[in-house]
């Protein structure tokens, strides 16, 4: 059974996602064993507490700069012996201190088709702003995993949903966060702790 860390910064509504697939049993081979946030006080933290899950507090503001901070949240992953870090609404940038020593056991999701609207500046709203701005069709969601680089890991899973005329980014944002992020990052999840992403040339690959 793989330890899943969880890692978060705010209402925590994908680590909601992630702890209803555990009790259903669609994440196998894993558990949630720690949600670490980087901000005191959070819903997500709530979210981990009312079922159990013990929880960690490394806030941001309290370190000088990434380095310093990426070491912190290093020591306590190994702390808690994590076999998958979970970025769910996590809103710092780790240093490669981190992905490099968990390099393929990071996962994020990113709230649009990488390689479209995604990098530096591209998140939350901001990302859907972009994407009703330029006029697109259909939209989703990518789960990767994370590397030295913001949204350049391999792509595990996406999945997509239609932009309809009079979308708001606030609405684009909901149906893809319901229709694509709670499902794809709970089974991407799964996946990976079923030992079933395998990793070709730097592109991530599902096992039959």
């Amino acid at each position: 059974m793989k330890n899943i860390i969880v890692l978060v910064s705010g209402g925590g509504t994908n680590l909601q996602a992630l702890i209803d697939a555990e009790r259903s049993g669609i994440i196998q081979g894993g558990k949630i064993t720690c949600v670490i946030s980087s901000k005191a006080g959070v819903y997500a933290l709530e979210r981990a507490e009312k079922n159990g899950i013990p929880t960690r507090v490394i806030p941001r503001k309290e370190y000088p700069d990434s380095k310093s901070y990426s070491t912190a949240i290093l020591d306590a992953l190994n702390e808690e012996k994590a076999d998958l870090v979970v970025l769910a609404g996590f809103m710092t940038i780790l240093d490669e201190c981190v992905t490099k020593a968990y390099a393929y056991k990071i996962i994020n999701v990113h709230p649009a088709l990488i390689p479209s609207f995604c990098g530096d500046g591209f998140y939350g709203l901001k990302v859907h702003e972009k994407a009703l701005e330029y006029g697109v069709k259909v939209s989703g969601a990518t789960i990767h995993f994370v590397n030295e680089k913001a949204d350049a890991g391999a792509i595990i899973l996406q999945g997509t949903v239609n932009v309809l005329r009079n979308d708001t980014p606030e609405v684009l944002q909901r149906r893809i966060m319901k229709n694509v992020e709670w499902k794809l990052l709970p089974e991407a999840v799964s996946l990976f702790c079923q030992d079933k992403i395998e990793i070709i040339d730097g592109k991530a690959y599902i096992k039959d």
